[in-house]
């Protein structure tokens, strides 16, 4: 027997159920398979329903439910149906895609999960500072031999495999930062951004035993709710009324503040791989008076570092000089620098100290250190001759310079000279060739010594300048990131206040409740619903 479900049927009216008939038939004595080949049956019937209207009269009203039967079913010669395609089928893969899209962002936003990737992270980090980065293949092969393993297990092998000479762009790392990325952007998408949408609906609760169980609840005999939402307003809330119901809420941006806060720790992690990944760094010694290319001392440091227009700036020295205590150490130390463009204009002079750098088209200039390069002596009025001066080792970190002329025979083999010694650029100290004391003398001062028959005059001490040079895109990224998080960490803590209202005759039922500053919430209720005016019955 075949029958028309009553679920499957649309009506707009309870009161149409009841005086519902139903058609209940069979056309066909046998399977309907056997007909369906053969036989298209167009059927044709109707529903009487009486639906009475707001008067109480009777209205006869007809529902059409078919014009003709479903299409007939075909048998194939392998005596197999053929059966209509399921919609439902068809977008079956897109709903598995939906399935398995709600099970991935469930994982990633799982707290568990990224607290274990910031624990990750930090950890390569403390041993990114624990194992030396950029170092040459022998310093690793020095320092982690495979006779001698760190731990017992931890040797050269294991950096290069792992990338840890270069820990900030290795894909260890760069992949867990990713990892956090995602869990962060699954935690904003699946848990944030759904608050945020509740927080900004108007909500009104027309019940009073609903409003009873908040937080914080009242009762106030007598009053108006116009006069509630006129306080509320008063103090800054947001105030909809709706009725004899009333919805008010304020500090919704502390709702949004933690959204800004994911976002700020987005673009710290994005402009960490920046400068990781994607940017120039190299050093440079360069004696006063000399140029340089830019280019010829940048290299980069990962796959995303890309060459600028500022690779072809020349940078002359103009200048290096020292500052000096009153106890004779280096204090401070300058160098005056000119930027040339390719034509040789000088686009921009500086004067950079350490903790003042240049900063030109990307370009970032420090003053990190200073040698000695060469003195510049008169030899029996003779000159100026230059010669150079290389550094020589002592304890500590003191740093000390010599050089040496020749006297006599140059190409004798047990040769002899003068020794000149520095520490800075103040004074320079000599000795005979015998390795004796001769004297003291300081640049420029244009005194004379003589040693062993010749007339030594120092007229300059031309120091050299260290320079690091930089181009690194990700620091204003890094930048506006940790403003956006002290700004959205500020923010997150403003408290999201809701309250809602309801007129029960002569009495307005109140409550409320808050996100933070739940034991202050009560008290400042309090203090708002002192404020309400009570009304007084007129006597007349």
């Amino acid at each position: 027997m075949m029958s028309l479900s009553p679920m499957k049927m649309k009506c707009y009216s309870n009161q149409c159920l009841p005086k519902t008939h139903f058609l209940k038939f069979n056309p066909f004595p046998y399977p309907y398979t056997n007909y369906a080949a053969n036989r298209l049956h167009t059927l044709s019937f109707t529903i009487n329903c009486n639906l009475k209207n707001k008067g109480g009269n009777d209205l006869s009203r007809k529902i059409l439910l078919s014009e003709a039967s479903p299409p007939p079913l075909t048998i194939d010669n392998d005596d197999t149906v053929n059966l209509p395609a399921s919609p439902k089928n068809k977008k079956a893969p897109f709903g598995v895609a939906k399935i398995l899209s709600k099970k991935v962002l469930q994982i990633l936003s799982n707290l568990p999960l990224a607290i274990a990737e910031m624990f990750a992270i930090a950890f390569l980090m403390a041993l990114g500072t624990f194992i030396d980065q950029g170092q040459t293949p022998e310093f690793y092969f020095q320092n982690y031999p495979e006779d001698h393993p760190v731990l017992g297990f931890f040797t050269w092998r294991w950096i290069f495999f792992l990338g840890f000479d270069h820990m900030f762009s290795s894909p260890i790392f760069l992949g867990m930062l990713a990892l956090l990325g995602a869990s962060l952007m699954a935690c904003t998408y699946t848990t944030q951004i759904p608050l945020i949408k509740v927080s900004r609906r108007w909500s009104f609760m027309h019940s009073a035993e609903v409003i009873r169980k908040q937080e914080f609840s009242e009762s106030l005999p007598r009053a108006s709710i116009q006069d509630v939402g006129t306080i509320l307003m008063g103090a800054g809330y947001e105030v909809f009324l709706k009725g004899p119901t009333l919805y008010a809420f304020r500090g919704l941006a502390g709702r949004l503040a933690p959204v800004g806060v994911h976002i700020a720790l987005l673009l710290i992690m994005v402009g960490g791989t920046l400068s990781a990944a994607g940017s120039f760094r190299g050093s440079v010694t360069v004696p006063q008076g000399l140029n340089f290319v830019v280019g010829d001392v940048l290299g980069p440091t990962g796959f995303l570092s890309s060459p600028t227009d500022a690779f072809n700036t020349e940078i002359h020295v103009n200048r290096f000089s020292m500052d000096y205590y009153d106890s004779g150490e280096v204090s401070q130390f300058h160098t005056d620098l000119s930027l040339l463009n390719m034509d040789g204009k000088e686009v921009m002079r500086k004067t950079i100290s350490v903790n003042d750098p240049l900063r030109y088209d990307g370009i970032t200039i420090y003053q990190t250190d200073w040698s000695i390069s060469a003195l510049q002596i008169l030899k029996d009025n003779e000159g100026p001759y230059n010669l150079a001066m290389a550094p020589l080792k002592i304890n500590g970190d003191k740093k000390l310079y010599g050089t040496f002329l020749p006297v006599g025979d140059i190409n004798s083999p047990d040769v002899k000279g003068i020794s000149m010694l520095a520490r800075d650029l103040q004074s320079i100290v000599l000795y005979d060739k015998e390795g004796k004391f001769s004297g003291v003398r300081r640049p420029n001062s244009k005194l004379p010594i003589n040693i062993d028959g010749s007339e030594i005059v120092i007229v300059d001490a031309i120091g050299s300048s260290g320079l690091d040079l930089k181009i690194d895109p990700g620091v204003p990224v890094v930048y506006a990131g940790f403003g956006a998080l002290m700004l959205t960490t500020c923010i997150s803590y403003l408290s999201h206040s809701q309250i809602w209202a309801l007129q029960d005759g002569t009495t307005v039922v109140i409550g409320g409740k808050t996100n933070r500053a739940k034991l202050e919430f009560p008290d400042e209720m309090n203090r708002l619903l002192d404020n309400i005016p009570e009304i007084v019955e007129s006597s007349l």
